[in-house]
């Protein structure tokens, strides 16, 4: 590379998808230089502790299912160890030797440790000062919360990592929270063979989706036996014989968690507890206060480039500007603002589109990976009617003969939120068997403000799951 040791065009603190695409956006066809600065593995969060080993472990429990609905397919069950050795190769026993050699295939440096801004363009790793000539991109994500309840630092609880990366089934788990992570979860623990009460504060699961969604999943957990909890929450944990035996290993002997909920004072023992209680900012040391910002979420503008910051030199990418907390959305983050970078160090204009993150403003896309998925782009109802919308609600049971030659027990649900004014999508809902598939034609016709009366003529292929797409248009008919 051209670059002195110290001096770089781009210098990424972060190595997850986010960071990774912003780095090598940015230098792309240009004889530029650019430096991810990790101190853990390159890859990050997604690749080793969240989306790919959460997915590896949910996978077998959906062809599981898909197997027993099926007359004439003999399904017996899951090899646990081969489930957990298929997770390990999908996270390649925590060896990102193949991802640093694609950051060097693509004329990226990777700098091992700790990034500190120590000032304009400026960036500390272990005493050794790097210098940026057009940008920084802080892609440093978050880190599992863990919510101050008496004890529980104290009883090492598992979190997202551990569970994702467990080496060993606990008999009887409490996972703590109502969201993706903790719904996730508490279905491949159960699937896995352990017994599960999952602890929601709120009164639903899942409660930034459609209602339909959680009462969905709840039910379906419930009827895995799973024991779902509402209202109810930990005050106390009590674990006398707690052990750091490793990531993914019983943290020492049972835990007694002291609950209160509908019915008064309680108290659960288990062999583990699981906390997915939300995440926080990963800005402990990154040197923030250097640059003028204070500590916590980093504020973007469209372009990702800081708000507080004078100069435009400063992005942030992914969870840490706290736009949308999806490993997808972080990749696209990283794609818009490698090119904003590209486009500022060689002096074009910011005029064409694809400079502008606009995705992340009421279109995002999520697939929750439970049985059944989530699939969901856009607006909820509840969400598009405080925005000011005037909205019509198109919804039905997916019943097409697609889903019933699929399997047996297909069940599932799909719902339109749609402008009035516009004759557009705002938002779409679909919990069902495999509706992530189902999702991107959701999300084209959000983002591409395409009015219904064009989608009467998309025609859905027969006999496919996607027929339920001619059925909501049908249920709008005069």
């Amino acid at each position: 590379m051209s670059s002195t040791a110290a001096d770089y065009d781009v210098i990424v603190i972060g190595g997850g998808p986010a960071g990774e695409n912003a780095a090598a956006y940015a230098v792309a066809g240009s004889d530029r230089t650019a430096a991810i600065v990790e101190r853990e593995l390159v890859g990050g969060e997604c690749s080793y502790w969240a989306c790919i080993p959460s997915k590896a472990l949910l996978r077998p429990g959906h062809v599981l299912a898909a197997a027993r609905a099926m007359p004439g397919v003999s399904a017996t069950g899951l090899d646990v160890e081969a489930v957990l050795r298929r997770r390990d190769a999908f996270v390649h026993d925590h060896d990102d030797s193949s991802q640093a050699e694609w950051a060097r295939n693509n004329r990226i440096d990777v700098v091992r440790g700790s990034g500190r801004l120590t000032g304009v363009r400026s960036v500390e790793v272990g005493g050794r000062q790097l210098r940026a000539r057009h940008a920084v991109v802080l892609a440093t994500g978050t880190t599992a919360n863990v919510p101050d309840v008496p004890g529980l630092r104290a009883a090492l609880p598992w979190t997202s990592r551990d569970a994702t990366n467990l080496h060993e089934v606990p008999r009887r788990v409490a996972v703590v929270g109502g969201g993706v992570v903790a719904s996730e979860a508490a279905t491949w623990l159960a699937t896995l063979g352990a017994e599960v009460t999952l602890l929601v504060r709120g009164a639903a699961l899942l409660a930034a989706a459609e209602p339909f969604a959680g009462e969905r999943v709840a039910a379906a957990l419930t009827e895995a036996g799973v024991r779902v909890r509402c209202r109810t929450e930990p005050t106390a944990v009590e674990r006398p014989a707690a052990k750091d035996t490793g990531e993914g290993r019983i943290h020492g002997g049972p835990v007694t968690v002291r609950l209160r909920g509908p019915d008064g004072e309680s108290a659960l023992e288990v062999d583990e507890i699981v906390v997915a209680a939300g995440r926080a900012p990963a800005t402990e040391g990154l040197g923030l206060d250097a640059v003028g910002l204070p500590g916590g979420y980093v504020a973007v503008d469209d372009h990702l480039t800081a708000r507080d910051v004078e100069g435009d030199w400063l992005y942030v990418v992914g969870d840490l500007n706290r736009r949308a907390a999806l490993t997808h959305m972080g990749k696209y983050q990283g794609r818009v603002c490698g090119d904003v970078i590209a486009a500022r160090a060689e002096g074009r204009p910011l005029d064409d589109p694809r400079f502008v993150a606009s995705s992340d403003h009421g279109k995002v896309p999520q697939v929750v990976f439970t049985s059944p998925e989530v699939a969901s782009v856009g607006l909820t109802e509840a969400a598009a009617r405080d925005a000011g919308h005037t909205v019509e609600i198109v919804e039905l049971d997916i019943a097409v003969a697609g889903s019933a030659l699929s399997r047996d027990d297909y069940a599932g649900h799909a719902k339109l939120v749609v402008d009035s004014a516009t004759d557009t999508l705002l938002g779409a809902t679909f919990v069902g068997p495999e509706v992530g598939e189902q999702l991107h034609a959701a999300t084209i016709a959000v983002v591409g403000r395409v009015p219904l009366s064009t989608l009467w003529h998309a025609v859905p292929a027969f006999p496919a799951v996607s027929e339920f797409w001619l059925r909501l248009l049908e249920a709008r008919r005069p």
